[in-house]
């Protein structure tokens, strides 16, 4: 492993450090619920003041990272051909407000100046990501520890459309939970001009916001377990949907059928977790179960849905709220060994995982190492 992954290293060892500075818990339920807080005393005052000086010095440091990166990715000259390509009104299979950020930045810097245009999305995707968790996240050190461990920001150095819709629909999700619908569904239009996938999160949130919200009839969860199956035997007619949006994707490198048991393993995880923590964490909270639902969708999409190329794609859209569920759920255990034991287990597991993906990120497929950027290479 050569030094430019040390860059990688100390930038997440420096946004969680930041983070524990940052004491998030007193102002998300407010957040997540809609409301606002007037007549705060003087207590609050400050530390809500330090959580915004910390969320800031996070926001510029990872936009800076990703802002100067130059060649990193595996579909970093991939997109410098496709942005000449729109600029040349030819046809790319982008989304209709992609192509036209990119007219856009272009056509204020010039034919051909990419630079400007890969610093532009880093910006605002890395902006929704870190809002989101600022208003969501209770447990803030842990969620920005799972955001960078898990891999979900260093990814988003590559596949540029795909992850500004992620970090959008992790920012939709405390719509969902206030009951705003009409601020979700607008949005997540938003997110569909840069990655059409998006889509996908309106039934599935929806769903999952109905399932948290208390009792269920029996016969729901036998149409879950009805759609569940028919991913196993429905496979020629699901593959075909897909591919009416996305017919790029057949008989393409990504239509190999792999299986990802990483993810699988994580949301088996979560699940036990969760059933764990029941009655402490879940029984009486909407919020926490919600974010439940959707790993359990999450570990439906990865074990049955492995036809689907890309299919950790849309498993991603629900397993990424395990940032604010994992630390959800250790951070409320009643104190004793079971609760370090948990947190410990969680730390060096997401850890362990980090070291695996820093060394998967020089495969030609990824290509997210070695780093470079324009200011000093």
């Amino acid at each position: 492993m050569e030094s430019s992954s040390l860059v990688y290293i100390l930038l997440t060892i420096s946004v969680v450090g930041l983070a524990f500075l940052a004491d998030n818990r007193e102002f998300v339920p407010a957040k997540i619920g809609g409301g606002r807080s007037f007549g705060i005393d003087g207590t609050l005052q400050k530390k809500q003041a330090v959580n915004r000086v910390v969320f800031v010095a996070i926001y510029i440091l990872l936009t800076a990272v990703s802002a100067c990166r130059i060649a990193v990715g595996n579909d970093y000259w991939v997109y410098r051909f496709q942005f000449n390509l729109i600029m040349q009104d030819r046809h790319v299979s982008y989304e209709m407000g992609f192509n036209a950020i990119v007219k856009l930045i272009q056509g204020l810097f010039g034919y051909d100046n990419y630079l400007p245009v890969f610093g532009f999305f880093s910006i605002i995707t890395v902006f929704f990501f870190v809002k989101a968790l600022a208003d969501q996240g209770s447990h803030f050190a842990s969620s920005v520890f799972l955001l960078m461990t898990g891999g979900y920001y260093f990814n988003s150095l590559n596949t540029v459309r795909y992850y500004l819709a992620l970090a959008i629909a992790l920012f939709s999700m405390k719509y969902v939970l206030r009951g705003e619908y009409l601020k979700f569904l607008l949005l997540i239009v938003v997110g569909s001009f840069f990655h059409k996938s998006i889509f996908l999160v309106v039934p599935v949130y929806l769903f999952a916001k109905w399932l948290a919200k208390g009792k269920v009839k029996e016969w729901v969860y036998g149409v879950f377990v009805v759609l569940a199956l028919s991913l196993i035997f429905g496979q020629k007619i699901y593959r075909e949907i897909f591919f009416f949006f996305y017919p790029y994707y057949r008989n393409s490198g990504f239509d190999n059928g792999s299986i990802s048991y990483v993810n699988i393993l994580k949301c088996l995880a979560v699940l036990v977790l969760s059933i764990i923590c029941y009655k402490k964490s879940l029984k009486t909270d909407i919020t926490n179960r919600f974010y439940a639902v959707l790993n359990i969708v999450g570990l439906v999409i990865f074990f049955c849905g492995s036809f689907i190329p890309e299919s950790s794609r849309i498993g991603y859209y629900c397993i990424i709220s395990q940032v604010f569920l994992i630390p959800n759920l250790v951070e409320e255990m009643d104190e004793g060994t079971f609760k370090k034991f948990c947190r410990i287990g969680v730390y060096v597991a997401f850890t362990l995982y980090f070291a695996m993906l820093l060394k998967k990120m020089y495969a030609v497929d990824v290509r997210l190492l070695p780093y470079r950027n324009w200011i000093f290479n």
